[in-house]
């Protein structure tokens, strides 16, 4: 036999029901974006937040645009625990330091970009985005890096134009689930802290390598064996990426 339920309200009831329901609504769609699950799908225009959460692979990604100093710390505490990591890098800061950029490609670090000058995709139309993007790719391709697979738009600021656009010009917009605000130096027990905490598997971590961020790389001294510790290992954004595709193959 089959049952049926019924909910009876009275008028009082409906009205508790319905601005409860209104309130949970508000408090769902209220998270920060940058933790959500996105991923590219061939049905939906998106960008790459967040990796497979069942896997115990996370991402260290560094953005720089611009200094010269901060960038050797941080490369000497990758070298030193043997990690791997996805620099993004603006194509003016890279034309004007072609030798750290071999640096982070001796050491086997993955180069995605940001553009060629960083400065807000949102504040620029379409057309002159496209213009940053191209004239960013021959940059790269000038430098040795004929092969450009990712960009993470200045700023983190796009819009569903921005990414489309992107796809169209053969590259894969990236973005972040952990962001500790490094470049701000708020200490480097906050830092640590705030990644740590809220660090898990399938995260793209953002940290900055430009010389605004003064206390990164000690903080990566605490932040990469607490987070081994857990049994996380670091991967490049490729190989998240592939983590990503192979669980999606498998939900199909």
């Amino acid at each position: 036999m089959q049952h049926f339920y019924v909910w009876n309200f009275n008028k009082g009831k409906k009205i508790f029901f319905i601005v409860s329901l209104a309130l949970i609504t508000a408090l769902i769609l209220s998270f920060e974006p940058a933790r959500l699950f996105s991923t590219f799908s061939t049905d939906q225009t998106t960008a790459l937040t967040k990796g497979n959460v069942n896997e115990n692979k996370l991402s260290l990604t560094f953005n720089i645009s611009w200094g010269e100093e901060k960038v050797y710390d941080i490369l000497q505490v990758l070298k030193d625990q043997k990690i791997r990591a996805t620099f993004f890098v603006s194509g003016e800061w890279a034309e004007r330091h072609p030798q750290i950029m071999e640096e982070i490609t001796k050491q086997q670090h993955e180069v995605g970009m940001l553009g060629y000058r960083y400065k807000s995709y949102l504040d620029q139309d379409i057309d002159q985005v496209k213009k940053d993007i191209l004239h960013a790719k021959e940059v790269f391709k000038r430098l040795g890096f004929k092969e450009m697979k990712y960009i993470r738009p200045p700023s983190g600021h796009f819009d569903k134009e921005i990414i489309a656009l992107a796809e169209q010009l053969e590259l894969e917009v990236i973005h972040w689930s952990v962001n500790p605000n490094d470049w701000k130096n708020p200490g480097v027990n906050e830092i640590s802290s705030m990644v740590v905490e809220n660090a898990s598997g399938g995260d793209i971590i953002l940290l900055h390598a430009s010389d605004s961020a003064k206390q990164t790389a000690e903080s990566l001294q605490t932040i990469l064996p607490n987070l081994q510790k857990r049994k996380l290992s670091f991967v490049t954004i490729s190989e998240l990426l592939t983590e990503v595709i192979a669980n999606e193959k498998l939900v199909e």
